[in-house]
């Protein structure tokens, strides 16, 4: 059957009996993740959980019905989870849904399947299966998830700083998530002693140096340090960066500079406009700074803006594509840094 968001999140909170399969898929794999958490919640801290992948249902189609009727050896509830699956397990979801028993709920994060997978097909038609698509929030939606994560985390947070957490996150609930995280531990917030949100605090996180995952990347790329730069995007790829936690502190660091190269452009020294702007240049990273504001003309450094720019926004419309275009921007930055060292 499909379901809207109130019939999935429903059906998550308190699992009916009649239903085994639960299927959510679409571009937004951050909302689809949070969805999964609900019933993770659901089944409890002490209920077992046990995970399948796509090829383990290939060779052994029987495995999900089996699992799913399958007892806990230790009396604690169950419930299976499986990650990536397609069209190829077809048939053990098939199984799953014709078996005569099976009592413990299933979930599949399948991502952004086609209109015309037969797997979509099967858990809409099927009276035993949910589906949900999640699409990609626009920006009123964003604020509202961002609005509604902080207040489970303690965080009274207004609707302008709304925006500014979503800006940030490019949209993306994980991303946004981990802002609310940063904020609630600043602000020392929890549901049981909430918080008012306050643009200090976030301009706050936001005057201290780069994330320590990202500043490497940032100082590389900006710095015209190409080994440096493949170095660290094969590190960040091993850690499962998302490029979108890359190009925001890009755009900072090149918007930073922007401003810093107005006051070059009319005489100042590199040096002396690094010193003079105080606070808004994390006093660790003055030195890399300098050095970057030598190697930028006010030119320069606006088509880096308008570059990262492009490159920010394809990271909110699919992964993998927005990825290969980031790496390609990021070259092309590299390249013209090292050419004026």
């Amino acid at each position: 059957m499909k379901a809207n968001r109130g019939q999935i999140e429903k059906a998550l909170d308190a699992p009916p009996a009649d239903l085994r399969f639960f299927l959510l898929y679409g571009p937004d794999e951050s909302g689809s993740a949070a969805l999964a958490r609900r019933l993770e919640r659901a089944m409890g801290q002490a209920a077992e959980r046990i995970d399948l992948d796509p090829a383990t249902l290939r060779e052994d189609p029987a495995r999900l019905s089996d699992e799913a009727a399958a007892f806990s050896m230790f009396g604690d509830k169950r419930w299976i989870r499986l990650n990536g699956i397609g069209d190829e397990s077809l048939p053990a979801l098939q199984a799953l849904l014709e078996a005569e028993a099976a009592g413990n709920p299933v979930i599949a994060l399948a991502g952004a399947l086609r209109a015309t997978s037969k797997l979509v097909k099967l858990a809409i038609d099927h009276p035993r299966a949910l589906a949900f698509i999640s699409y990609q929030p626009d920006a009123r939606e964003a604020e509202q998830i961002a609005i509604g994560i902080a207040r489970q985390a303690g965080l009274r947070l207004p609707t302008d700083l709304a925006r500014r957490i979503a800006n940030i996150g490019g949209g993306d609930r994980a991303l946004m998530t981990g802002e609310i995280e940063k904020l609630s531990l600043y602000l020392d917030a929890a549901p049981d002693r909430p918080r008012d949100a306050t643009a200090e605090a976030i301009d706050a996180l936001s005057a201290q140096s780069l994330d320590d995952d990202a500043a490497p990347l940032v100082n590389a790329v900006l710095g015209g340090d190409l080994p440096a730069m493949h170095r660290e995007l094969a590190r960040l790829r091993m850690i499962g960066a998302h490029m979108a936690t890359v190009i925001r502190p890009l755009i900072s660091r090149a918007i930073l500079l922007a401003g810093l190269r107005v006051e070059v452009e009319r005489g100042q020294r590199p040096d002396a406009v690094v010193e003079a702007a105080g606070k808004s240049v994390f006093w660790k990273d003055k030195p890399v700074v300098t050095r970057q504001l030598r190697l930028w003309d006010a030119a320069g450094i606006a088509r880096v803006i308008q570059r990262l720019s492009t490159a920010e926004r394809t990271t909110r419309g699919g992964r993998n594509a927005g990825e290969v275009l980031v790496h390609h921007e990021l070259l092309m930055i590299a390249r013209q840094a090292a050419r004026e060292r």
